[in-house]
């Protein structure tokens, strides 16, 4: 934790996004926003590691985050990323989904676009309409995709009022997350441990794809794509282990990854360095899996954040480019490192880009570390 500043900012953070790095830009992030949830009052807050603080003896960084500005949120922060780098989408518990604006000039926040009934239970007796958990959201500016409780998934883009498709019945159980595959296709995640792929040029409602975990119908919480290699996914649910999929074959995971001792909220390839993943979970852990070659040979990017194990994965089949696909056991070694280590209460959320993570706790906290690989 050495490598950690805390911010304790009194409520629970349920997200927590780097805001994006210009293409040409080469310095570290230096804003992210968190969501909360559960709280009296809940807010989007936007928040700056840059030029406060000043640097330790070896060249650390040691300010604490500096809070921008927020505003309020109704209801619980369900998920969120940046649309741009001016732009917030944030899903709601309430069943609607909100684009703020970030105004850097003078630091502040506003509404920029709401879709109040994105999300919503139709009770056959009444004529009322109750909000449906919004539980995730993509952007691929200047689409939107939202999935739901209710098995709804629409397709939104910035500046129009109403959804460009909505895919009313895509599920019979609650979708919990999605992630884009290619511009025109999603993938998404349910209760009952499925992925299903969508393609928004076919005008069938009807998933192209179905894959599913085997045996018990293990919910799944969470879903990531590798940058580079499009066919592969990982997920994590409810049992707390990490899914690999090849998405180019078969219908059941190529790895299974026991890791954590209770629900994985959140999964992240690194964005430039996709060999590096990350993990964390309900148990208050956040793990770092490290499958580089030559782990080995090099003593851990983080030692001092905790345990360090380097474990074995056995997998289903085999693919030269990526380690995550590897079989062959004696290459396929991988180092987990618990990098929050000492934590009761659940780690919610994580994002990772360039050498920065930060994290975000129902202990009321939010850790940050711009070291990731010194």
């Amino acid at each position: 934790m050495e490598d950690f500043s805390a911010k304790f900012v009194s409520q629970k953070i349920s997200k927590t996004r780097w805001r994006p790095v210009p293409a040409a830009a080469l310095q570290p992030p230096e804003l992210f926003a968190t969501g909360s949830w559960d709280n009296e009052e809940n807010k989007i807050s936007v928040w700056s590691v840059g030029d406060f603080g000043s640097l330790g003896p070896n060249g650390e960084y040691q300010g604490e985050p500096q809070l921008l500005c927020d505003i309020r949120h109704h209801g619980d922060v369900m998920d969120m990323q940046f649309f741009d780098q001016e732009r917030i989408v944030a899903a709601s518990s309430t069943g609607s989904v909100t684009i703020f604006r970030h105004h850097q000039n003078n630091q502040t926040l506003s509404i920029n676009q709401r879709w109040e009934r994105a999300h919503y239970h139709v009770d056959p007796d009444t004529p009322f309409y109750g909000g449906a958990s919004c539980t995730g959201v993509i952007c691929n500016n200047p689409e939107i995709v939202t999935v739901g409780e209710d098995g709804r998934i629409n397709l939104f883009r910035a500046d129009h009022r109403e959804a460009v498709r909505t895919i009313e019945n895509a599920d019979s159980s609650t979708l919990h997350a999605v992630t884009f595959l290619r511009t025109t296709e999603i993938l998404t995640v349910n209760s009952i441990g499925q992925l299903k792929i969508w393609d928004f040029r076919q005008q069938r409602n009807e998933p192209s794809q179905i894959f599913s975990l085997t045996g018990d119908r293990i919910p799944l919480h969470c879903v990531d794509r590798h940058p580079n290699q499009q066919h592969i996914v990982a997920t994590g649910g409810q049992d707390g282990m990490l899914s690999i999929w090849d998405v180019r074959q078969g219908s059941m995971p190529v790895s299974l990854l026991n890791a954590h001792e209770a629900e994985m909220w959140e999964v992240h390839f690194h964005p430039s360095n996709p060999d590096h993943l990350f993990t964390c979970s309900e148990d208050g852990s956040l793990w770092h899996w490290d499958t580089s070659t030559d782990v080995s040979e090099k003593p851990s990017f983080f030692h001092q954040g905790g345990r360090s194990t380097t474990l074995l994965s056995h997998t289903a089949n085999q693919s030269v480019i990526s380690a995550w696909l590897s079989n062959n056991p004696t290459k396929d070694r991988m180092e987990i490192t618990n990098l929050v280590p000492n934590q009761t209460l659940s780690v919610n959320s994580l994002d990772v880009l360039g050498p920065c993570l930060v994290c975000g706790t129902d202990a009321e906290a939010i850790y940050v570390n711009r070291h990731l690989f010194a």
